[in-house]
């Protein structure tokens, strides 16, 4: 028997729907010239929760927190708020609903709505948890899949930037950057020719914490929102000249896309999965009490400019990490570190242990040695201009999916060289 939840939105009851009345996302949204007001995705409608806040439909405080363009106002009530409001738009929205004629006022067709930003982003920390990953980059890199001698002890993380963190549709410009070639004397300045992407997965921090104060796994688990899908566009050529000793800078910062809909922690409960055995014992601070993965199907596809077909490049799925968020946010906090309400965590990129699943380019290219070939006939090492890559990602549940939507990009040429 399907767990499917029905919904008066009948669209929303559509097994292959990515937003059942289980799912319930947040996120974003205008139409046409219109402000942007905060909405919950059904089927294939927005509800519109700013106007139905206003209308007096919903009250989840005392002051209105849906009258600005973003989730963050919401995320600050706290884990009691969130549950309770969820109750109330799964009650709301349920067939047999007393509240139909009032929400239906409220209610807008996704194809008519251009989506934005569903939060403000505080701080974007970035990952290197995927083990399969990590075991491709050194044997790529290096020439043996020997992990650094700290990774099976702390999830490995780097600060980046939360100013370019864009929502899907966003087009990204071919960074410009200092490169070197192997065989060169001096570097040299232009745009980057081996671009690439990285599958991930984003937590969103929903409460923060107090500086100098550590958190444990299962408070860290309880201070996440919701996730994303995320991609963490990858200037390899910039980053290799760059990251010793410090690590990524101009390679990562010019641009980070995810997906429009925050797909709450609360939808995802039926799809926990534990993390994989562990190697070597981790510290007493990062042992999880509960399963802190989930069972997300994941998959890349690439189309060119010009042509009207998209080629799947990878598939795999979200359990393929080391580290689960909560493992990442403990680790980040016990230094003192202060966590804030709209902290963004990228996974890392997910690599399953056959190339089919690998999660970026230069694994699936072996760094431009292998080059694969699209279902249009063309091969690839890298993105070329004009190229769209979309991330899709789904839990499958008994008659029913948890979907993201989709994080999509194009990229565009570079700009011009203002240095010339």
């Amino acid at each position: 028997m399907s767990n499917l939840l029905r919904s008066w939105i009948t669209s929303a009851n559509a097994a292959d729907t990515d937003f059942p009345l289980n799912n319930l996302p947040y996120g974003v949204f205008s139409i046409g010239e219109g402000e942007a007001h905060c909405g919950v995705a059904i089927g294939d409608m927005i509800l519109d929760v700013t106007a139905a806040e206003e209308a007096g439909v919903f009250t989840p405080a005392d002051v209105p927190v849906f009258d600005v363009p973003f989730w963050n106002d919401f995320m600050d009530l706290g884990a009691e708020a969130w549950a309770a409001f969820r109750a109330d738009l799964t009650a709301a929205l349920a067939e047999g609903s007393a509240k139909q004629s009032a929400l239906e006022l409220h209610m807008v067709a996704q194809s008519d709505a251009t989506m934005h930003m569903p939060f403000a982003v505080s701080e974007y920390t970035d990952f290197y948890a995927g083990m399969q990953h990590a075991k491709n980059m050194g044997s790529i890199m290096r020439g043996s899949p020997d992990l650094p001698a700290n990774w099976l002890h702390i999830p490995i993380g780097y600060n980046g930037r939360a100013s370019t963190v864009v929502v899907s549709g966003t087009d990204i410009h071919r960074p410009l950057g200092q490169t070197k070639a192997p065989d060169a004397e001096m570097p040299t300045f232009g745009p980057c020719k081996r671009l690439d992407i990285e599958l991930e997965m984003g937590a969103i921090v929903g409460t923060g914490s107090t500086m100098d104060q550590p958190i444990t796994v299962d408070q860290a688990d309880e201070m996440i929102f919701g996730y994303v899908l995320l991609n963490d566009w990858s200037a390899r050529d910039i980053q290799g000249w760059e990251y010793q000793p410090l690590g990524p800078f101009q390679g990562k910062a010019f641009g980070t896309t995810i997906s429009p809909w925050i797909v709450t922690a609360a939808a995802l409960q039926d799809f926990r999965t534990a993390t994989p055995p562990r190697e070597k014992e981790l510290l007493p601070y990062l042992t999880e009490n509960k399963p802190g993965l989930y069972d997300v199907n994941l998959e890349v596809t690439m189309q060119p400019a010009g042509t009207d077909k998209a080629t799947t490049i990878t598939r795999t799925n979200y359990s393929r990490m080391y580290y689960s968020a909560a493992q990442q946010l403990c680790h980040h906090a016990v230094c003192g570190c202060e966590m804030n309400a709209g902290d963004l965590l990228g996974s890392g990129t997910i690599s399953g242990p056959t190339r089919d699943e690998f999660g970026s380019l230069l694994e699936l290219s072996w760094a431009g040695r292998e080059p694969f070939t699209l279902d249009t006939g063309e091969t690839r090492s890298f993105i070329e201009d004009g190229d769209t890559l979309t991330l899709k990602g789904h839990a499958q549940g008994d008659g029913y999916r948890i979907g993201f939507g989709e994080c999509r990009g194009t990229i565009l040429p570079a700009v011009k060289n203002p240095f010339e």
